[in-house]
């Protein structure tokens, strides 16, 4: 068996609101392997996001642990937490997150500049003809199309070479065709880099895509999967 890349042990959120406190993740265990695909769905509400949160280490579980390609981050503070995701993990949000005052070549260029590469702007430039951007190294973000941020958003994660890919509802602001294509080259860039890739997505058909189907439920995963070849997740006990 492939080594596991992410396992979460008995990992619980629970936030405060002033309705009083809400248990978000309610005891995730959950293993996933180096270099597979996993499509993580549910109906809003179930903590597909929140699960990315405290993957990605932006959010800090109450109880369990978190380990990431042989880290333990739920023992990180904020700075290694920080260093942990510009060494190991690529983020594509649906809402695309680029900086409005930087061109698409300085978007996908800070998180090298971060990282210490010398040669940040000339690998940001590769990364973005690869996505099919080379024409639109010096535009704003406010001067692309949709589908052309989300491309800049792609390039921008996947640059440093991450282990770990993840998409939360990356289609989410995209029609149907755009979407398609985004999709498709995350997963050829998956294929490329040899990445674990994760999306977050509440579109079944999209997830069926993946190797694997991780279905959530108030908190908790849930052990129905699309196909009998892939890996039964059973809920937490």
């Amino acid at each position: 068996m492939p080594e596991p890349i992410i396992e979460f042990s008995d990992v619980h959120l629970t936030l405060p609101t002033t309705a009083g406190s809400v248990d978000i993740l309610r005891g995730i265990d959950l293993k996933i392997e180096r270099g597979t695909t996993v499509g993580v769905i549910g109906p809003s509400g179930s903590g597909k996001s929140t699960l990315m949160m405290v993957l990605a280490g932006l959010e800090q579980p109450t109880k369990g642990k978190i380990d990431v390609a042989g880290q333990t981050i739920t023992s990180l503070d904020e700075d290694q937490l920080a260093s942990f995701r510009r060494e190991h993990v690529g983020i594509v949000f649906q809402s695309f997150h680029l900086i409005p005052t930087m061109s698409a070549l300085e978007n996908v260029a800070v998180p090298l500049e971060l990282a210490g590469r010398a040669d940040a702007f000339d690998h940001a430039a590769r990364e973005l003809k690869r996505v099919g951007l080379e024409h639109r190294l010096d535009h704003y973000p406010g001067q692309l199309s949709g589908g052309e941020q989300q491309r800049v958003a792609l390039a921008r994660a996947i640059a440093p070479g991450p282990q770990l890919l993840l998409a939360d509802e990356p289609t989410g602001n995209l029609d149907g065709s755009t979407g398609e294509q985004i999709i498709d080259l995350m997963f050829e860039l998956h294929r490329e880099r040899d990445t674990t890739l994760v999306l977050i997505t509440h579109d079944n058909a999209l997830a069926e895509k993946c190797e694997r189907i991780v279905a959530l439920r108030d908190g908790l995963v849930v052990g129905k999967e699309s196909d009998a070849q892939r890996t039964v997740v059973a809920a937490s006990a």
